[in-house]
């Protein structure tokens, strides 16, 4: 039927094309005999309405009519045909193994027997939220390793680094003095960019195997003494540099990891030439022959390696004699030296020049990327100051601000006073494992990054721009590239939140989101109780501060950015405490109260003295001791307990 419906209408148009010229130009073949002669051009603008003019002018708009139809009917099929066309092409046709592929199972299936099957089918995989809608999630992840804004870091390094920025914060944590005004602005100073994207990348990843396959360098030095040249060179010898630092970092024996002649050194890093002293393990020397007087006798005795052999890193010209260096590993930037020679580009991979074979990646590394990782690795040159010695606790600087906040246009949340009742359906627990509550039923948000910017704006309260949440969120990363993830992520907590309350958490006001300030915080509500207590010196005013710490900020996660808010979070509580036990008249509760702060912070150096003293007083001198020594031991475990720290005296 539609066959011949498109026959029938393929006719009529053919015939309203052909018909009206056949029949024009053979009706009209004996008026219009050729072109008109100047004479009867001058005949008819002497006189124009005559039957001939009038017969020539109506064929004139005959055709003018034809010619205005055969326009439109062939748009239109020209119309058809094109969309047609954009259908075939856009077909999904089967490819040839495709073919060859199906025409196989159909066979199959034809000349085997239908068995029915006793197994049942596997389980889907399952895939969260993040995963489905971003199937990239961590893009600054590659097989092996980790890339950063300046180059790429296998993933032992990568972890590496990560441990050594915990053990950052841990002296920090060890050096606080509770009661006393913090002196030294950069004990919350969040950690270098480098840094935190390292940690945003390998964030919930567990820590590689010993032996992998994925053709990075396993062993922080190369196998044998090394020229380095191309492109990379100078980024691959400040890896090298790092990452042999790195692995020194928690060996207390392995005391001279890296030697490294004053001329290089200011070539690879001029910035940290100045401070290169305050990095353990790192030796700077004048010249290479200076190297044999710091390596330990021990290799020095045999060739033989003893443990890992430091690295000697040099970009002059080096004789035959210095290069003799048992016990260690040179590595020189001087083209014309006569070793092995490396050619290494800018990602790190490597060829050996004289035989053209492919050679472990390299961890590679610009000059801000490498000053960044040696940030966390420069150690405080103040001694720790004698435990006896520590004066009593004063009261906390009551304008000092614990959490920091950003300057913006939108005020903070009006402080709660410590006794009001929420009345408020939507509440957000940040203190502890995070949680979003409505109507007393915690809200399950399928995005982990959703959870994150709930935190975050707990934690600023004045707000926060689209910018400042995608670099807290994905730090090194640009911010272009993840902007639509985090309209994504912002839409779908809006989706979930509307599904069980008609009250918005997260709002959008001039230009910075911010979470509805009718929300209960339980952050809030602590910073409100310790502005109550700062302000009205009220007895016991600070036990409603330590009543409303019900855990550290976020507990449990390890984003980059959490790292300064969770510790001025954790000082103000242990200043409350610290305050409210100085107030105590009675020793035992005195005791108790600072026994409660050892257990929230037991890194603390300053907490365990007062606490030592205390039993002291109370004759108690062996559970004085005890407590000391366990606190050493705690230290001792975290690689902190010979290292210094910073005082506020």
């Amino acid at each position: 039927m539609n066959g011949g419906r498109r026959l029938a209408g393929a006719t009529v148009v053919l015939a309203v094309l052909a018909v009206p010229p056949w029949l024009l130009t053979t009706l009209t073949r004996a008026h219009l005999p050729g072109w008109p002669t100047s004479a009867q051009l001058r005949d008819w603008l002497t006189d124009p309405l005559t039957p001939a003019t009038l017969t020539t002018g109506l064929i004139a708009v005959a055709w003018l009519l034809w010619l205005g139809m055969a326009y439109t009917v062939t748009v239109t099929a020209a119309r058809r045909l094109r969309a047609g066309a954009r259908w075939v092409r856009h077909l999904p046709l089967p490819t040839p193994w495709q073919a060859a592929a199906t025409s196989i199972a159909g066979a199959a299936a034809l000349t085997t027997a239908h068995t029915p099957s006793t197994h049942p089918p596997n389980p889907p995989t399952p895939v969260t939220a993040d995963e489905l809608q971003h199937p990239s999630a961590t893009p600054q992840t590659e097989q092996g390793g980790v890339v950063v804004p300046g180059g790429w870091i296998p993933d032992d390094t990568a972890h590496h680094v990560a441990a050594a920025a915990a053990l950052v914060w841990l002296r920090r944590r060890r050096a606080h003095q509770p009661g006393q005004p913090d002196t030294d602005a950069t004990q919350l100073t969040p950690l270098p960019t480098t840094v935190t994207a390292v940690q945003a990348a390998i964030a919930d990843q567990p820590p590689p195997p010993a032996a992998t396959t994925t053709g990075a360098m396993q062993a922080p030095l190369p196998p044998a003494h090394l020229c380095l040249a191309g492109d990379g060179a100078d980024h691959a010898a400040r890896g090298l540099l790092v990452t042999r630092l790195l692995t020194a970092l928690r060996d207390s024996a392995d005391t001279i990891p890296v030697i490294v002649t004053s001329n290089a050194l200011a070539r690879l890093l001029p910035s940290v030439a100045e401070t290169a002293a305050g990095i353990p393990g790192l030796h700077v020397v004048d010249a290479l022959e200076q190297a044999v007087g710091l390596l330990p006798a021990s290799s020095m005795s045999s060739t033989a390696d003893c443990g890992m052999p430091s690295l000697v890193l040099t970009a002059e010209p080096a004789t035959a004699a210095p290069l003799n260096l048992p016990g260690a590993r040179v590595v020189t930037l001087d083209a014309g030296a006569r070793l092995p020679t490396w050619r290494v580009d800018r990602h790190g991979h490597s060829v050996d020049h004289q035989t053209g074979q492919p050679r472990p990646r390299m961890c590679v590394l610009d000059g801000t990327a490498a000053a960044d990782l040696l940030a966390v690795l420069a150690q405080p040159t103040t001694a720790a100051p004698d435990p006896a010695a520590s004066a009593p606790a004063r009261p906390i600087n009551r304008a000092q601000a614990k959490i920091p906040r950003q300057a913006s246009r939108i005020p903070p949340p009006t402080p709660r006073r410590p006794t009001e009742a929420a009345a408020t359906a939507v509440q957000l627990r940040v203190l502890g494992r995070p949680a979003l509550l409505i109507d007393s039923k915690e809200v399950t948000i399928r995005r982990s990054a959703a959870l994150q910017i709930l935190v975050f704006l707990a934690v600023h309260p004045d707000g926060a721009t689209t910018t400042q949440l995608v670099h807290a969120l994905w730090p090194g990363l640009p911010a272009h590239t993840v902007t639509g993830r985090l309209y994504t992520t912002l839409s779908d907590l809006r989706s979930t939140v509307r599904a069980t309350s008609a009250d918005q958490v997260v709002v959008h006001t001039e230009d910075r989101y911010h979470l509805d300030l009718r929300t209960d915080v339980d952050l809030w509500r602590l910073l409100a109780a310790a502005h109550h207590s700062a302000t009205t010196d009220a007895p016991g005013s600070w036990q409603a501060v330590i009543d409303a710490y019900t855990g550290d900020l976020a507990a449990g996660h390890t984003w980059p950015w959490i790292d300064p808010p969770r510790e001025a979070t954790r000082r103000l509580i242990l200043d409350a405490h610290t305050t409210a036990a100085a107030a105590q008249t009675d020793p035992h509760e005195h005791l108790r109260l600072l026994q409660a702060a050892i257990r929230i912070d037991p890194y603390n150096q300053q907490l365990h003295q007062l606490a030592a003293d205390q039993l002291n007083a109370l004759g108690d001198s062996a559970a004085a001791a005890d407590l000391l020594h366990t606190h050493r031991q705690r230290l001792r475990v975290a690689g902190i307990l010979d290292q210094p720290m910073i005082t506020a005296r």
